[in-house]
């Protein structure tokens, strides 16, 4: 069995002529896959108004993976916590760890997950903006823990229902300013490798340099969140990754849509520019066959200094998707659950 742990971020994408209805029932089900398969654990993410992804309110979508699930870690990665009450982020997670005990992550961003004027409907004229996050993180700390919030004016708030053992608290990031603040605070630290591709080891670092121990976390602890397609053969890797480099041309134009198709992806009218741009993201892609897929993986892990990789596997066709899990599996040994 290899020492690496390989955990799921799903971000519940709508395939090309799919429906999110459909986006949804597909998390449902890779999470009892991933779970048989012996992933670790299941994140799934944040999204408003989007086209693209289905999940919009991960504390909804966990109480149905919870149900489905029965041994795996489920969580958020993450709730954009810029946008909601500390005191009822706290309580939707404590009600999920009181429903599935010891097995719920809580796991926090400070991106907005949508475009500014959607961020604005979210807030609905709050002025407690993006400036707050710290104080924000503090009383969420507190109020998961059953202790006095870091907010004066909140101390003799209680969040219920009241656990014996805390979700685990995770901050999401790709700035250095992440990095900084997870250290600092004590928590454990996901790097998105899958945003940040050439900085994603100098935060560990920065992480490492800045922890300090508290109450929740005695030493540093790090996962990687990594984009990964796996197939049979090279060729079809590349294909399967052509699809998310198309996507992601859509969105950067302000077009975000659907996952588009293998033949969709082939078919669409490249310029030069966008070419190169392609080839410069390749090198830091991590596609192929399931050898030279764990060997870049394994390095990648290394370089971190991390000993568990959250999978991201974002393409059109579902039975590819899974089969991508399950070569990665069978690469790194995962001791399959009944």
């Amino acid at each position: 069995m290899d020492e690496l742990s390989l955990s799921v971020l799903d971000q519940s994408p709508i395939r090309s002529g799919g429906t999110a209805a459909q986006a949804l029932s597909e998390t449902v089900a890779l999470a009892g896959y991933t779970e048989a398969l012996g992933y670790h654990r299941y994140w799934i993410a944040e999204h408003h108004g989007s086209d693209s992804f289905a999940g919009c309110a991960p504390e909804v979508l966990l109480a149905r993976l919870g149900a489905h699930t029965r041994h795996m870690r489920i969580g958020s990665g993450g709730v954009m916590l810029t946008h909601y009450s500390p005191y009822k982020v706290a309580e939707n997670f404590l009600l999920l760890q009181t429903l599935y005990p010891e097995r719920v992550d809580l796991g926090l961003g400070r991106a907005p997950g949508s475009d500014g004027l959607t961020a604005q409907a979210l807030a609905y004229g709050s002025p407690i903006g993006v400036e707050y996050f710290r104080s924000k993180l503090a009383d969420l700390m507190a109020f998961v823990r059953g202790q006095p919030a870091a907010t004066p004016a909140f101390r003799q708030v209680k969040a219920t229902p009241q656990v014996s053992v805390a979700p685990e608290l995770w901050l999401l990031g790709s700035s250095e300013q992440s990095a900084i603040w997870a250290g600092e605070m004590g928590l454990r630290y996901s790097v998105a490798h899958f945003l940040n591709p050439h900085h994603s080891h100098d935060l560990a670092q920065i992480y490492r340099e800045h922890f300090v121990p508290s109450e929740l976390l005695a030493e540093p602890q790090i996962n990687v969140g990594v984009f990964v397609l796996c197939a049979p053969t090279r060729e079809e890797a590349e294909d399967l990754a052509l699809t998310r480099d198309v996507w992601r041309l859509g969105l950067e134009r302000g077009e975000p849509g659907p996952m588009p198709s293998v033949a969709e992806a082939r078919a669409y009218p490249l310029t030069d520019s966008e070419r190169e741009l392609i080839q410069q993201r390749r090198r830091h892609a991590i596609c192929g066959t399931p050898a030279e897929v764990g060997e870049l993986l394994r390095a990648l892990a290394a370089r971190h200094g991390s000993r568990e990789l959250v999978v991201i596997s974002n393409c059109h066709d579902f039975s590819v998707r899974r089969r991508s899990y399950a070569l990665l599996a069978q690469e790194f040994g995962l001791q399959p659950r009944g």
